[in-house]
């Protein structure tokens, strides 16, 4: 049994769907959420910069006494997985979780027709995780397509309407002329979209995420390590950080997770935490200018959603 946080960090919002599935399956585990604003997004950025701000996280966290490391960011996930599992893990017996296997499995098992698409940032595209991690899957062909703009739209909190729909038809076109039956959401800001991407793609393609496989994974590392913690140890407590402006984040944050978000405190990697002010009740102005994510109302099994008929 351990006591300590889960660890979380993401480049931004997107990572707070993997955080909600974690939270959902593992409901008395505490989580240690850092997404890092400031740096946002991390797609476009160089490989080398993507593994010096994701190293600073998760340096940040370790230092914070988590038991447990999830890069829920595809991109970071490509960038540092293997030097995190050997600084962390072998150095300080902190194991790693990353989102980049658990929706590559979930895929493999749910296409018909073999053929695969993945939309993702250029960082995650160019890196070819994706390829690689179905390459040992026979009959499995992938076609890939970056759509940084969907990591805009997330973060600032559009997920409905005219241009969310506009951006999602040119970004999938080349995807849906593919004749793709399985779409892998390839980064964790999507699934805050998926309404107008299954709206476009149509009901039958299967729009495979990362965050309930992931969060298998949590649980499975954790059990075998025998790390899980106490269940009689009272309600956990949730602590979150961004790099960025707080309130900012505490708005979209709330809207996705609520009331599990009482309070977000402004940190820097390389530093402590930042005093930050407990934001309180979100005003209702801003509550009103954050538009809600997105309600899907088809199963979701192992990672994968059948894809609703509207936005």
């Amino acid at each position: 049994m351990n006591d300590a946080a889960i660890g979380i960090f993401d480049s931004g919002v997107g990572g707070l769907t993997v955080a909600r599935a974690v939270m959902n399956q593992l409901p008395g585990e505490r989580i240690l959420y850092i997404g890092d604003t400031a740096n946002t997004p991390y797609g476009p950025r160089p490989i080398a910069e993507v593994r010096e701000l994701a190293l600073g996280i998760m340096d940040e966290l370790v230092d914070s006494g988590v038991k447990m490391l999830v890069i829920a960011c595809n991109t970071a996930s490509a960038a540092v997985l293997h030097d995190a599992r050997s600084r962390y893990t072998l150095g300080r017996g902190v194991p790693v979780v990353e989102v980049i296997h658990p929706a590559a499995r979930a895929a493999a098992r749910v296409t018909r027709n073999g053929r695969v698409g993945l939309i993702a940032t250029q960082g995650t595209v160019d890196s070819r995780a994706y390829s690689d991690a179905l390459s040992a899957v026979p009959g499995v062909e992938l076609m890939q397509v970056a759509c940084p703009r969907f990591v805009e739209l997330a973060e600032r909190g559009v997920t409905t309407g005219p241009e969310v729909l506009s951006t999602a038809e040119d970004y999938l076109a080349p995807v849906k002329r593919a004749g793709v039956d399985t779409l892998i959401l390839g980064c964790t800001h999507y699934p805050l979209l998926a309404g107008p991407i299954s709206y476009v793609m149509g009901e039958e393609v299967t729009l495979v995420t990362s965050s309930e496989e992931t969060a298998k994974d949590v649980y499975r590392e954790l059990a075998r390590r025998e790390l899980l913690r106490d269940e009689h140890a009272g309600a956990p407590e949730h602590e979150f950080r961004s790099t960025g402006d707080p309130q900012a984040f505490t708005v979209l944050a709330r809207r996705f997770l609520g009331p599990e978000v009482r309070r977000v405190t402004r940190t820097d990697a390389d530093d402590q935490p930042r005093d930050g002010a407990d934001p309180g009740p979100l005003s209702a102005e801003s509550i009103e200018s954050a538009p809600a994510p997105p309600v899907l109302t088809s199963p979701v099994l192992d990672g994968a959603a059948t894809s609703p008929s509207s936005p």
